[in-house]
């Protein structure tokens, strides 16, 4: 019998490619140990999410460690098992049961019966299972893509130029879509006189996540606008922002921080409302810090009487080399795997290292920190900032 003869080199480099290749598109590029990283990260991401549907008293109650140790993979299943719809919770117990009982049938008699187990059967309902749910999945992610283009078009995707400012800023979802908002655009001055356009810069956070946060994150965007293109001051557009929050806020529970600020490039006079958003940093050219926090409650809160919030006004004159950092709390919230947060002392100390660096390399500078420091940990919230600067 002849010996089997060894494929040519060329066809062994080419296998070789194409297992590398196939490798490469299998993990996206990570390594080996970033792989088990973000496995790990997920993993408790997903027992976060199930665990919350489980009653974990009377399992705690169990002496036994072995009894609670069942009880608890069970009270798991069943969280996993009604996340399904009725059909497919069916499916899945037939394929569970399937695989683990593994029952056998009979075909033929005499010498030529044979015994076939039919686990088989419940593995492909698995990955039947599997595909339907990627199906679904990648049906939303699709519509998410979609909605997630939407509300790129409501923010800038390039800061104003404005003579003396450097602008920058960055956003970074939690899911495909945010409920972060950011803004900078100059507007009409309201004096008869004519005069430069005033900067008006707006970071803002609806409570909660993904689409509603962001359904109502556009309604802000829209309400800001239209206020900000007519001669309204600063307080009046405070005061109709809030009220437009107010009847989209589902009575107070979907309501709105934000800090807005109104420049004018002439004087570098700032006059600003915190609506009760993480404060701003003010690093002047000397080093010392600054807290923005005057202002009010966050937008689209109850009115408690006939009267509408009046939020109070701060005013701060800057000068060349300040830098104004303006951020949601996703960023100083930013928790590790050790559940520690980032926090603002960080973000202090992140903006200044080098204090004649341009807004974009100290964004990106602090953008870099919180990674480094959530390492492998999953974002569980939107991360927005803007970084204005005074450079002469």
């Amino acid at each position: 019998m002849p010996a089997a003869q060894n494929p040519p080199p060329q066809a062994r480099q080419n296998r070789r490619q194409r297992v590398t290749s196939f490798w490469q598109r299998v993990t996206d590029g990570f390594r080996v140990d970033e792989l088990w990283g973000q496995f790990k990260s997920e993993a408790k991401a997903g027992y976060v999410l199930y665990s919350g549907d489980v009653d974990w008293q009377p399992i705690e109650q169990e002496r036994s460690r072995f009894k609670r140790a069942r009880l608890s993979a069970w009270a798991l299943f069943q969280a996993m098992l009604m996340k399904l719809s009725p059909a497919r919770r069916v499916l899945l117990l037939v394929a569970v049961i399937t695989v683990l009982v593994n029952p056998d049938i009979r075909l033929g008699r005499g010498a030529g019966e044979a015994d076939f187990g039919l686990g088989w059967i419940g593995i492909i309902i698995l990955f039947v299972l599997l595909a339907l749910e990627l199906g679904d999945r990648v049906t939303m992610k699709r519509d998410l893509e979609i909605a997630r283009e939407i509300q790129q078009w409501l923010v800038p995707s390039a800061p104003p130029k404005v003579p003396g400012m450097d602008i920058a800023f960055a956003t970074r979802p939690q899911n495909t879509v945010a409920g972060d908002y950011y803004d900078a655009f100059l507007r009409p001055d309201s004096a008869t006189a004519p005069k430069p356009p005033s900067l008006l810069v707006v970071v803002a956070d609806v409570a909660g996540k993904s689409v509603p946060a962001a359904l109502l994150m556009a309604t802000f965007q829209s309400g800001l606008r239209t206020l900000s293109a007519t001669p309204a001051s600063l307080d009046e557009i405070v005061t109709g922002v809030d009220r437009y929050a107010r009847a989209h806020s589902l009575e107070g529970r979907r309501f709105t921080t934000a800090f807005l600020a109104e420049i004018d490039p002439q004087t570098r006079e700032m006059r600003y409302v915190n609506a009760g958003h993480n404060d701003p940093i003010l690093r002047r050219a000397s080093g010392q810090i600054e807290r923005l926090s005057s202002g009010g409650p966050p937008f689209g809160l109850p009115l408690f009487t006939d009267h509408e919030i009046a939020y109070a006004a701060g005013s701060v004159q800057l000068q060349p080399g300040d830098l104004l950092f303006i951020f949601t709390d996703g960023v100083a919230e930013a928790v590790n795997e050790a559940g520690e947060e980032f926090g603002e002392a960080r973000i202090i100390s992140s903006i200044s290292v080098v204090p004649t660096e341009s807004a974009a390399g100290i964004l990106e500078r602090v953008m870099s920190d919180v990674n480094s420091f959530v390492g492998y940990a999953r974002q569980h919230d939107d991360i927005t900032a803007l970084v204005l600067r005074i450079v002469a």
